[in-house]
């Protein structure tokens, strides 16, 4: 009839079980790889060089700044100024680490600082702005998230650099921090201002 089946020696058994193994072993170590190898702050964003969303936001009420409401956000503000756009909430503990800094950047009059109030509560994000100071001339509020998709915001903070055309010209994913904020931020916004 036929030949008797050979057994496998006891060494090619071994490569047989840990085949599986090495495997696995290659696929963990790709998406860890994936997952912890890059630096989230450089997600591209689609919406480099195209206008700002044209999506007017209603004003935070009661955010009174020099005696006079903060007004809420109209496209048309962007028109002819260089704007920073903060996305923030009082939430965010990130946002209360960069509070500070944004403060300092709302000094510079050669800009505007625009805030984009992600859901939040009206109580709430007047405590946050009254705690550290209101860095930003125009607040908008969007209650309900849905400004923030246009903006492509992946959660808050993020930070947009608008030019005076209206087109965002940079995108931060994250919070600025003391090691971005001149390195990177204001380099950007200087590229903006020329």
């Amino acid at each position: 009839m036929g030949e008797p089946l050979r057994e496998a020696s006891p060494r090619s058994r071994r490569w047989l079980v840990a085949l599986p193994l090495i495997g696995f072993a290659v696929l963990a170590a790709l998406f860890l790889l994936r997952l912890y190898g890059g630096d989230p702050s450089k997600i591209p964003s689609a919406l480099i060089g195209r206008p700002a969303p044209q999506t007017a936001l209603p004003a935070l009420q009661g955010l009174v700044r020099d005696g006079a409401q903060v007004p809420g956000l109209d496209p048309a503000d962007f028109k002819g100024k260089v704007s920073v756009v903060n996305v923030w909430a009082s939430w965010c503990v990130p946002c209360h680490d960069e509070a500070p800094l944004l403060t300092e950047l709302g000094k510079d009059k050669r800009l505007q600082l625009v805030g984009i109030n992600y859901k939040d509560s009206p109580e709430n994000a007047r405590r946050f702005l009254g705690r550290y100071g209101n860095p930003f001339g125009i607040v908008g509020v969007d209650g309900n998230g849905r400004a923030s998709i246009e903006w492509g915001v992946y959660g808050v903070p993020e930070t947009f650099v608008v030019g005076r055309e209206g087109t965002i010209v940079y995108k931060l994913v994250g919070p600025v921090t003391p090691e971005n904020v001149d390195s990177v931020l204001k380099a950007e916004i200087d590229k903006a201002l020329k």
